[in-house]
């Protein structure tokens, strides 16, 4: 059982623009582009990544922690 599948997302902004990747690296690939003042909806944050979703379309990643702040 993965407990992320229950977790309950918390609100968050985007604060300056970013890039959601596929994994907690920065050499990993880019999902998607983030604007400043998107939402971000955060599953897990830990070691200096976010993970969670963005966009209408949901799109499941990783940014750096501080890049996004309390909605």
């Amino acid at each position: 059982m993965i407990a992320s599948h229950y977790a309950e997302p918390i609100k968050r902004t985007v604060a300056r623009g970013t890039s959601l990747h596929s994994s907690a690296s920065e050499d990993s690939e880019t999902v998607r582009d983030l604007k400043p003042g998107e939402n971000f909806e955060l599953l897990d944050d830990s070691l200096g990544w976010a993970w969670g979703y963005a966009g209408l379309e949901r799109r499941v990643g990783y940014v750096k922690s501080e890049a996004v702040t309390e909605a």
